[in-house]
């Protein structure tokens, strides 16, 4: 007990200096938001998934983490969201420098996800877009009658105006703590409040998946995949969605011991993506199906392309 207490304590606190970093760069340019690099990202936002998938081949899990935040605040698209979780490999890259012989198809595995990571991020952009047009246009018509409104009744009492924005203000705050954030003008703090928040929920996960690994054994758990190459990225898939950076690290080493093919360890790697769905589900608390249906995307997209490359290779 003490030590699976220990090894989730230590694997938690070596995430925490990468997920404060994000943040604090995430926090400058939230209170920042008329500065040029927020205008640059508004520019960029077409290229979304690309800088997704770029994102997410950085080993272990914080960008994806704070995609998941940014996504439940819509300041990025599902596109975005889905490239950086499918092209994260959490601790699978460190462990797989870590031997020699395995650094061509690290290298190899990274450029897979990347690719799937990039063309599925633009098509479900593309899609939704496609479908949401004719909304879009309807929101537009709306608010500009709201805004033609307000400028009516404020255009002789400038007093007002000023007070109507603070106010407006306020009440986006209140939103914005109610919805799990923080107000707070200390960029420093904000980050620090964000990245204590979620190394809780790491080092919860964390601990609840090495108990499972130390009374269940590992050699137990290898028994549940089969030697049927072709069903293990179904099996690997599931693996892969345990919110915690144990899943990459089993599907790893098991894939070094020759437990699993190539093709299942893609699978499992493309399906998970750290503790990011655990963000997602804690911080898009009012879009419940929409998360559901993000990881079930995740789990058959992984799944199927693992599946392909096992019949490939």
């Amino acid at each position: 007990m003490w030590d699976v207490l220990l090894d989730s304590f230590l694997d938690t606190l070596k995430i925490i200096p990468i997920l404060y970093l994000v943040y604090l760069l995430v926090s400058y340019l939230g209170h920042n938001t008329n500065n040029k690099y927020a205008k640059i990202m508004s520019k960029t936002k077409k290229y979304g998934p690309l800088i997704g998938g770029a994102l997410g081949c950085v080993p272990q899990c914080g960008f994806s983490v704070v995609m998941a935040d940014l996504y439940s605040q819509k300041a990025i698209t599902v596109g975005t969201l889905v490239a950086v979780m499918l092209a994260t490999s959490d601790e699978a890259i460190p462990i797989m420098i870590s031997h020699p012989e395995h650094i061509l198809e690290m290298l190899i595995l990274i450029g897979i996800k990347f690719v799937i990571a990039v063309g599925f991020g633009y098509i479900f952009d593309l899609t939704l877009k496609m479908f949401s047009k004719k909304q879009e246009v309807v929101s537009n018509v709306f608010e500009e009658e709201h805004n033609h409104d307000c400028e009516l009744t404020s255009c002789s009492h400038k007093h007002i105006i000023h007070n109507c924005q603070e106010e407006q203000n306020e009440q986006n705050c209140k939103e914005h703590k109610h919805e799990g954030h923080n107000c707070v003008d200390n960029i420093f703090l904000d980050a620090l409040m964000h990245t204590l928040e979620i190394a809780g929920f790491l080092f919860i996960a964390t601990f609840i998946i090495g108990l499972i690994i130390h009374y269940a054994g590992m050699e137990n758990i290898s028994k549940i995949f089969t030697s049927n190459k072709y069903v293990q990225p179904f099996i690997a898939g599931l693996v892969g969605l345990i919110p915690s950076c144990a899943s990459s690290v089993f599907l790893v080493e098991f894939y070094i011991a020759g437990g699993i093919s190539f093709g299942a360890m893609l699978a499992g790697l493309c399906s998970g993506s750290g503790i990011a769905l655990v963000v997602l589900f804690t911080k898009n608390k009012k879009h419940t199906l929409s998360n559901i249906a993000i990881m079930v995307l995740l789990y058959l997209i992984g799944s199927v392309c693992g599946l392909i490359c096992s019949l490939i290779i």
